[in-house]
């Protein structure tokens, strides 16, 4: 495909489901060669388009270089077409707390692609050979995977470089790939992994082995609490097919899995609140010009006009937590909550490969169930891919199975570094378990 035809591609796509928050579109670029196309998500710093995490205060705010992850990328040979859509630094499930768009699911236009990185699914679903580059803080990578019907790689905590990257919660963030197929990312997740001295969270790695097997699966008990009839049904039966390809599934308890998501909710609102307080209309993108004033006045009036509710939510949840007299009630027993789960990890890892879970409770929403949701209900959804973001393990969601013509996910974590046997299953997956490719795809 040449680069004029992968442009008119991208806009038709973007057209019809709003992925981009800003697409290539310079004449320039038709005589550009490139081995690959990527997306990079809208929180990744790139010297060619805006970086604003899907939030109106970072509005023109152009960064001065390339995220360590796009720069190897433009190494590879890849050509950057666009910043995806995604939920207001990464602020939610559903990638509908966007100040730039929100982006439609490609197998339905009136359901949600998932969040935050539901551009970076869209766009991995609908365009042909497409890389999209997501981040992950609780679920950001899983659950739009799941929703979007593709392979969806969240590495082990520090094996790509977050540098460039705008954070939400610094130990927990992790920058990812989705595509179609796992082929792609086996192919160019070496590119982007390995040690980086702009960030010492990469320098412990060890060298990235896409080696290894799973032989052995748990699936834990409460990992199937609280699926709709339809999720679960699928769910068994992807487990079944899993038995039938040889892999041994072992039923179990993990019983830490239940206080996992309020953890990671105060952990990665804490982490959120002290982030963001750096937007305060002095030095990146909207910026104040009126400076007679209190800096409460100051500062108030900049973040109240530029941010979104659920980043206020957030932000007054986080402060919350960390404040004198709270601290030890929530935010240490939250980190000893962390802990736990971490252990229980290792101890199911002396016995089996992986532990297997559905993705998400159920198949991409529609917008106005969205509405209806609670906000407690919302953040429930991410009850499955909180526990591995929150442990810092390496986990893939894969398509298993298509429920009313919607695509479904099951995800496998695996052993810290361990990204390499997660791939391998998924590839003999696919030699089985025919993806269906939305209608429409470019």
């Amino acid at each position: 495909m040449s680069v004029m035809d992968l442009l008119a591609a991208v806009r038709d796509a973007d057209e019809r489901h709003r992925i981009f928050a800003e697409r290539l579109e310079d004449p320039l670029a038709y005589e550009v060669e490139h081995a690959f196309h990527f997306s990079a998500k809208d929180n990744l710093c790139t010297s060619d388009f805006q970086a604003r995490a899907g939030s109106r205060i970072l509005e023109g705010y152009r960064p001065p270089f390339d995220a360590t992850a796009v720069a190897r990328l433009r190494q590879a040979g890849g050509l950057l077409i666009g910043k995806t859509n995604m939920d207001e630094f990464g602020f939610g499930s559903f990638s509908t707390n966007s100040a730039t768009g929100v982006p439609r699911n490609p197998y339905d236009a009136a359901r949600s692609c998932g969040g935050s990185s539901g551009g970076a699914a869209a766009a991995a679903s609908m365009l042909e050979g497409h890389l999209a580059v997501g981040v992950s803080t609780g679920g950001s990578i899983s659950c739009p995977a799941s929703f979007c019907g593709v392979v969806g790689l969240t590495p082990t905590y520090g094996r790509v470089s977050r540098w460039g990257l705008i954070d939400y919660g610094n130990s927990l963030d992790k920058i990812g790939l989705l595509s179609a197929s796992s082929g792609m990312i086996r192919r160019y997740l070496p590119a982007i992994s390995g040690p980086d001295p702009l960030d010492p969270t990469s320098q412990v790695q060890p060298p990235l082995d896409m080696s290894g097997q799973i032989r052995s699966v748990a699936v834990p008990e409460e990992a199937l609490t609280g699926l709709s009839g339809s999720m679960r049904a699928a769910f068994e039966d992807a487990v079944a097919r899993l038995e039938r390809m040889g892999v041994e599934v072992r039923r179990g308890a993990m019983p830490a899995l239940r206080f996992a998501l309020s953890a990671y909710y105060i952990l990665a609102t804490a982490e959120a609140s002290t982030n963001l307080a750096r937007y305060c209309g002095m030095r990146y993108g909207d910026i104040e010009q009126e400076t007679d004033q209190s800096f409460n006045e100051f500062f108030s009036r900049v973040r109240s006009r530029g941010l979104g509710r659920e980043a206020k939510r957030r932000i007054l949840l986080g402060t919350f937590c960390r404040m004198v007299g709270f601290r030890d009630r929530y935010y240490i027993k939250a980190l000893q909550v962390r802990e736990l789960i971490i252990r229980e990890y290792e101890e199911q890892f002396r016995s089996v490969d992986a532990v297997l879970t559905p993705t998400m409770p159920f198949v991409a929403p529609r917008f106005d169930e969205i509405e209806s949701m609670s906000v407690l209900e919302a953040y429930q959804a991410d009850f499955l891919t909180g526990p591995p973001n929150l442990a810092g393990l390496p986990h893939i969601s894969i398509p298993c199975a298509y429920i009313d013509g919607l695509p479904a996910g099951m995800q496998l974590v695996a052993p810290r570094w361990e990204e390499g046997r997660l791939l391998s299953l998924a590839e003999r997956w696919e030699n089985g378990f025919e993806y269906r490719r939305p209608e429409g795809r470019a």
